[in-house]
């Protein structure tokens, strides 16, 4: 995303870069990772209650069975982690991002039309896209 918004800079777009992403996410959505891995925490779970009814109604082994869902149990887990680790981590930077982009509009209205604007400007993009680019 950083990389449109310096280009878009570059052509002269002097607007923020929260507008300058929602144009971007409804041009070019991405896939909805979490959304999947949600219907897959759903599907197992299905599975796992079809797999404790053949237990029950011994069309599968009752030991094989059990192995079976210990396993699959362990799985939905795992998934379930990976949803919360990854929403977590989102709500986090979004936060943090949003809380930058207002500083760095707060620092630019401050020092507008002042000899640091254009070194501010660049600093603030430098910060920005390191930002942008960490794990968290």
């Amino acid at each position: 995303m950083i990389e449109c918004y310096l280009y878009a800079r570059f052509l002269g777009y002097r607007g923020s870069i929260i507008p300058c992403e929602q144009w971007v996410k409804s041009h070019y959505p991405k896939p909805d990772h979490r959304k999947k891995l949600l219907y897959e925490i759903e599907e197992m779970q299905e599975d796992i209650r079809k797999l404790r009814d053949d237990v029950d109604n011994g069309v599968v082994k009752r030991d094989a069975g059990v192995a079976r869902i210990a396993g699959m149990q362990k799985e939905l887990r795992g998934t379930i982690a990976q949803v919360e680790a990854a929403t977590g981590s989102r709500d986090r930077k979004g936060l943090l991002m949003a809380g930058a982009d207002r500083a760095i509009r707060e620092l630019m209205a401050i020092f507008k039309d002042d000899p640091i604007e254009l070194p501010l400007e660049e600093a603030s993009m430098s910060v920005w896209a390191k930002m942008q680019f960490e794990e968290s």
